[in-house]
């Protein structure tokens, strides 16, 4: 005796569960992309804030017993259009830091990326810091920053290209 009605319940059956384990199996691939990606980004993020992070600690710390050392800590992290106005703009800051004495010690307080895509990003930074130098009788005065870093990626390495006090 044939059953043709449970046949075909049956091969229902086994039609609606192999089509549930396909999607269930594209579910699971696409979940474990976006955590891929998400993963990615959150640390292509990370990067980004430390090279803003670390730019802008060499930027608020100047010391005239060490001037070479402190421009020489921006420029490694500069690139573009920054990196050449900075190293034209430093030519002469040895020797007016040294006359004045200058000593410009600051820490970044907090950084959040603005903007961000694979090969470029915008950082704002906030720094405190002091200030001391001939003109304030070499007493630290305090002094804070609002920065905006412009980043771009070089070869898996973010370098600065523009820096831009915005407060």
């Amino acid at each position: 005796m044939r059953r043709p009605g449970l046949n075909v319940v049956l091969y229902v059956v086994a039609l609606l569960l192999g089509c549930g384990v396909v999607f269930g199996g594209v579910l699971v691939h696409q979940e474990r992309q976006d955590r891929q990606r998400a993963s990615a980004e959150q640390e292509r993020y990370g990067d980004v804030l430390a090279a803003a992070r670390k730019e802008i600690e060499a930027f608020v710390n100047i010391d005239y017993t060490k001037a070479q050392e402190s421009i020489d800590a921006v420029a490694e992290g500069a690139t573009g259009d920054f990196a050449k106005q900075y190293d034209t703009s430093t030519k002469d800051v040895v020797k007016i830091l040294t006359q004045a004495k200058s000593v410009m010690e600051g820490k970044v307080l907090w950084a959040g990326v603005v903007d961000a895509d694979h090969d470029s990003a915008s950082v704002i930074v906030a720094t405190s810091g002091t200030v001391a130098n001939t003109s304030t009788n070499n007493k630290p005065v305090a002094r804070q920053f609002r920065i905006k870093v412009d980043l771009v990626d070089e070869g898996g390495e973010w370098k600065t290209s523009n820096v831009e006090f915005v407060g």
